[in-house]
């Protein structure tokens, strides 16, 4: 019994995504109220009616509501992005207010990735998410549904998604020798090429089901931050799903995802079609967010994975937009302030520079859509109106035209992807890759399931069942394996006893982020048979242990605890800085242990295990 929808401000379904029991639950109650023989409107229709008041009456009243329960327990979750108003429901009892939102903020997430800039203007966007040509949209929706599906189900059997941060594959020696070869056969080999068609590799990893085997990224390439990679990830998962994933799913769900296939004959996707994709980059003058990129997908074996992200020739178009996007909205919000508001006085606007950069950007960009005659006309003629509120209709103006600009670029012409790797050079690339790995597959596969197991610690840690360490400043996380299914036997032994520890682990997670909402950075507590520990520290580059601080209490309906919608780990280590310039590194531990074990004994357990964890010699994330 789950939904999730996207609406205008006038009631427009713009996307929606329902679990069968949902589906057929609506249909029932809609179909009670039609006349006998009456066929039932179109699915969208009935949602659409359905939701028209609430949509109306969040839009209406000045001090809108978040949430609400119904007389019979659906949990409604609402959040309104820029002009776009987001719906996540709840029938069954399987997601709290928590999960709800976060889902909403993985959506968007998601969008971004997929449309990057064009989602700072809610005309475009709108024109986006619902194609006119009934044929593209169901096609869109259908593709966002599996986006939305695949992050469910890895956030629901993942423990690398439920913490959100990537786990890597624990063998050193051919984790190095991946790296190497990634960066000196394969990238070097692309980026020499004559047929890449302007294109540079800037990253290659590989994946083993969602475990990160090896990662390279070029001299030439910013960062890529955990949100980005991990929303990457569960791109590469809807593409090709693991088999691992698909062997746990239910008999309905396959079955509904193959009669979803069928009767939209969508085809697989071709391997040598790159995505578009837009992802933050760092430069030496600040953060680009949504710069565009193309992700190539290949695939090894069922369940391995090459990844190769590029830079396209055109991006510095990109960067462009996002500057005057920037310089727009400084000056609108000075209009609104007015040139004698204190911000103005502080940072006063040189209306000259604003005029060169705006010649400068036309000449540059040659033929296009941007009309900035008319802002100019009205902005720095003689007789004009200048620069004052008049103006600001003229800003947004302006900005919707630039986003326009940017999808041109980036979205539409991406289609036909006219620029791109050549089919040999990929297929070349996807050989080279497995010829190097094809003696260690079978290996990886099975080292995929169970990366690290708890079989040495409970000779070390007497009485430890379980524990998820992270290392929030890389994003990366260490965490024994945790098999449920009945084929599969652990240490935790396998069917209903692995359930409840896994039920136990993710009860655990839950529960430490509504804690650290209310500022708290430790949790101990006992439930039934077990005892809880979760513990949020910081520590300098040197790895000392930092003073801890006052963490901030969040309102309920804030972004959600973790990295891929929000960086909320970002916000506190800016907390925890003492000295200017300074690294600091945030850790999280979270352990299960048995309850008769005394309590003075877990704590002196948990301290000497993240000491463990992290030594040099044993680091597997070095």
């Amino acid at each position: 019994m789950k939904c999730l929808l996207i609406a205008s401000e006038s009631a427009e379904v713009l996307f929606h995504w329902t679990d069968l029991e949902y589906q057929r639950n609506i249909q029932e109650q809609y179909g009670a109220s039609q006349e006998e023989g009456e066929e039932l409107p179109a699915f969208e229709d009935i949602l659409s009616t359905l939701f028209a008041p609430i949509i109306i009456s969040y839009s209406t009243m000045e001090d809108s509501y978040t949430s609400f329960t119904t007389d019979n327990n659906h949990i409604y979750v609402l959040h309104q992005f820029d002009e776009c108003l987001y719906i996540a429901v709840n029938g069954d009892g399987e997601e709290k207010e928590d999960d709800l939102r976060r889902k909403m903020y993985v959506m968007k997430k998601m969008i971004e990735v997929m449309f990057g800039m064009v989602t700072l203007s809610g005309t475009l966007l709108r024109k986006e998410l619902r194609p006119q040509d009934t044929e593209q949209r169901i096609r869109l929706w259908k593709h966002l549904q599996n986006l939305i599906e695949t992050y469910s189900h890895l956030r629901e059997n993942d423990q690398s998604f439920l913490v959100e941060a990537v786990e890597r594959l624990i063998h050193p020696m051919l984790c190095e020798q991946c790296i190497e070869f990634l960066e000196r056969r394969l990238v070097q080999q692309l980026n020499s090429s004559v047929e890449r068609a302007g294109e540079e590799v800037l990253h290659a990893f590989i994946l083993v089901h969602t475990k990160l085997l090896a990662f390279y990224s070029s001299r030439n390439a910013s960062i890529l931050t955990t949100s980005d990679l991990l929303a990457l990830i569960i791109m590469a998962q809807n593409m090709y799903p693991s088999n691992v994933d698909l062997d746990d799913q239910s008999p309905e769900v396959t079955s509904m995802a193959e009669d979803s296939l069928h009767a939209l004959e969508i085809s697989p996707p071709d391997p040598s079609t790159p995505r578009r994709v837009f992802l933050d980059i760092s430069l030496k003058d600040g953060l680009y967010p949504m710069m565009p990129h193309s992700m190539y997908c290949l695939p090894l074996w069922p369940g391995i994975t090459l990844v190769l992200l590029t830079k396209i020739p055109t991006s510095a178009v990109a960067l462009s937009v996002y500057k005057y996007l920037e310089d727009f909205d400084k000056l609108e919000k000075r209009l609104r302030e007015g040139q004698g508001s204190s911000a103005a006085a502080r940072s006063p606007l040189n209306m000259q520079d604003v005029r060169c950069k705006l010649d400068k950007f036309v000449k540059a960009l040659g033929p296009s859509e941007l009309q900035v005659l008319e802002f100019k006309n009205r902005a720095f003629a003689k007789n004009g109106p200048g620069f004052n509120k008049d103006l600001i209709p003229w800003c947004k103006k302006m900005k919707t035209q630039l986003c326009g600009i940017y999808r041109q670029c980036f979205l539409i012409d991406s289609t036909d992807f006219p620029q791109r790797l050549s089919p040999g050079l990929q297929e070349g690339a996807q050989a080279m890759m497995q010829e190097k790995l094809m003696d260690w597959k079978d290996f990886l596969l099975v080292k995929s399931k169970r990366n690290i197991t708890m079989v040495s610690y409970p000779r070390n840690f007497p009485g430890l069942v379980h524990f998820i360490c992270v290392d929030r400043s890389s994003g990366q996380m260490i965490a024994p394996s945790l098999s449920i299914t009945e084929r599969t036997t652990s240490e935790l032994g396998k069917g209903p006893v692995a359930r409840f520890i896994k039920s136990k682990v993710w009860g655990l997670v839950r529960t430490t982020r509504r804690y650290l909402q209310k500022g708290y950075s430790t949790v101990t507590l006992r439930d039934g048979d077990f005892y809880f520990c979760y513990f949020l520290w910081f520590e300098n580059e040197s790895g000392y242990k930092l003073d801890s601080v006052d963490i901030p209490v969040l309102p309920d309906d804030s972004p959600p605890i973790g990295t891929l919608a929000c960086d909320y780990y970002k916000l506190l280590r800016y907390y925890s800085k003492n000295h200017k310039g300074e690294t600091v590194k945030c850790y999280e531990l979270l352990t299960v242990h048995l309850g008769v074990i005394p309590t003075e004994i877990i704590l002196q357990h948990c301290r000497q295990l993240a000491s463990k964890l992290w030594e040099p010699s044993r680091n597997p994330l070095l």
